[in-house]
């Protein structure tokens, strides 16, 4: 008899863990201990945090407005996600976060941002804020001298970070990821994966 019991005991056990993990196209950070959120303006002057995004995938992209040519390029291809979605694009906020705040004011951000999508926001803050935030998310940023009308470029973080629904950081997304990829893994997260 105990010898049935311990015998059925791990087949229980495996029944419970047979879940298979998600296969996400994009880089899995479920778990991570960073990137635990933000208070920041939008382009309207309304303070924001994560938890006002609370049943929503949320996308943060961290870049800024004078930006040649990732930034651009990243909101862009968020469009065409955001496109591709179709009516679950609803269910999906896009965050921009400048790390340039002394050039991105929130009417700069209000002209630029929504252009590329109308539900897009901007987020802001003064020096100090971002610092935090960028400390948080882990995102690099470094101020370059040029010799041009800029005066000054920022050498930055790329990528893109992923929430699911119930606020969980749950993926990064390199600023090479296809539309297709985005896509497959922001459905996923829609359906509670």
């Amino acid at each position: 008899m105990r010898r049935r019991l311990f015998i059925a005991l791990p087949c229980t056990l495996l029944a419970a863990c047979s879940r298979a993990p998600v296969a996400f196209r994009n880089t899995d950070l479920t778990g991570a201990t960073f990137g635990r959120g933000f208070e920041l303006e939008d382009h309207h002057g309304q303070r924001r945090s994560l938890a006002d995004f609370r049943g929503k995938v949320v996308v943060i992209f961290f870049g800024y407005t004078s930006c040649p040519d990732i930034c651009p390029t990243t909101l862009a291809r968020l469009a065409e996600v955001m496109k591709a979605l179709g009516p679950a694009a609803g269910a999906v906020q896009v965050l921009f976060v400048t790390l340039d705040p002394e050039r991105d004011s929130a009417e700069r951000l209000k002209e630029f941002v929504p252009w590329f999508h109308p539900s897009f926001l901007g987020l802001r803050g003064d020096q100090a804020q971002i610092k935090v935030v960028t400390n948080e998310f882990r995102v690099f940023s470094a101020r370059k001298e040029v010799g041009s009308e800029l005066g000054y470029v920022l050498d930055h973080s790329s990528g893109a970070y992923v929430f699911d629904p119930v606020g969980r950081l749950r993926l990064y997304v390199k600023d090479t990821a296809s539309v297709n990829d985005i896509v497959a893994d922001i459905r996923l997260l829609q359906e509670g994966r």
